[in-house]
């Protein structure tokens, strides 16, 4: 009986050990296509939100990371992009975090020109109700598309509001508190980046892009 259980304890012990192995392995064997993978999409969104023709340097080899719970959402660590063209500064793209979200925080890529005008912004993550909330992401609707060449004036720029609130962005029909969300943390960053500009475009990389980053 007893050597029936230590048979048994050594076979299981056996399975065990070999299961590690094949996960170890199966991980391993993956890891390059899964950071791979995270290098196409976060080059992807980067595209998204500055377009082509503003640089001509790789976006990824001009990353900081910054923190400004104010202007960015919260005290975590956010990706910024500096844009070049001909060596001259162009633009930036930075992370940030829309806190207030119906469902929770809004993650965001927020392109900005050297001049303050926004160039693109697109959702990275969010829990937003579907069919409500969800149309901040851009395979859902047009509605991001509706930043693109506004600019900022400053911190008390009424117009940066949904319309309800008298400002200049379309609300969604039973969802208003996520558009508002989403119009307040781009202002933010756009300000960030006004301000700031001087500072991020002496600054030298200091990130690792393989992935978009996970701000929560």
């Amino acid at each position: 009986m007893k050597q029936s259980i230590k048979n048994n304890g050594l076979a299981l012990a056996g399975y065990a050990a070999i299961c590690t192995l094949l996960v170890a392995l199966i991980d391993h064997l993956t890891e390059d296509k899964i950071a791979h993978q995270q290098q196409q999409l976060l080059l992807q969104t980067l595209s998204s939100v500055m377009p082509a023709d503003r640089y001509d340097s790789a976006l990824t080899e001009h990353c900081l990371l910054v923190t400004d719970k104010e202007y960015l959402g919260n005290d975590n660590p956010h990706q910024l992009f500096l844009a070049f063209k001909n060596g001259q500064p162009q633009g930036a793209i930075v992370e940030a975090t829309a806190p207030d979200g119906y469902s929770g925080s809004i993650q965001l890529m927020v392109g900005v020109s050297l001049s303050g005008e926004i160039t693109g912004v697109n959702v990275i993550k969010h829990k937003e109700t579907p069919g409500l909330g969800d149309k901040i992401e851009a395979r859902k609707s047009d509605w991001l598309a509706g930043f693109v060449g506004k600019y900022v004036k400053g911190v008390d720029d009424k117009r940066w509001a949904v319309k309800k609130d008298n400002g200049m962005f379309d609300q969604f029909t039973g969802a208003t508190i996520t558009p508002r969300a989403v119009v307040q943390a781009v202002k933010k960053a756009a300000l960030y980046l006004k301000q700031n500009q001087t500072t991020l475009f002496a600054q030298k990389p200091s990130c690792n892009t393989t992935s978009g980053g996970d701000n929560e």
